[in-house]
C-alpha cells in the first residue's frame, strides 16, 4: 500500500507540525505510513518529536536544495525483509 502523502511546503512553524500530527491521528490502521514533504528545515525536528510520542519512527530524506520527505512509521510495523 503507498504510504499517505502531506506536503506542507511553503508552511512554516508549527503549522507543518501541525498538520502532520493530525494527519497522523486520522490514519486507519491499515495505513502504516505517512510521507510528509517539507521545505521548512525546523520541521526537521519538530515533526519527528511529535511523531515519537504518537508511536511512530522517522525516516528523513533531502530530495532537493531545502527540502526533505520524512517517512513516519508506525513503531510496531516489521519491516518487509
Amino acid at each position: 500500500m503507498a504510504p499517505t502523502k502531506l506536503d506542507v511546503r511553503g508552511e512554516i512553524c508549527p503549522y507543518p507540525m501541525m498538520r502532520t500530527v493530525s494527519a497522523l491521528k486520522k490514519l486507519a490502521g491499515d495505513e502504516p505510513t505517512l510521507e510528509v514533504v517539507t521545505d521548512h528545515a525546523p520541521a526537521l525536528e519538530t515533526i519527528p518529536t511529535q511523531a515519537a510520542r504518537l508511536g511512530f519512527r522517522t525516516d528523513i530524506e533531502e530530495t532537493g536544495a531545502s527540502e526533505w520527505r520524512l517517512m513516519l512509521t508506525r513503531n510496531e510495523v516489521e519491516e518487509e525483509a
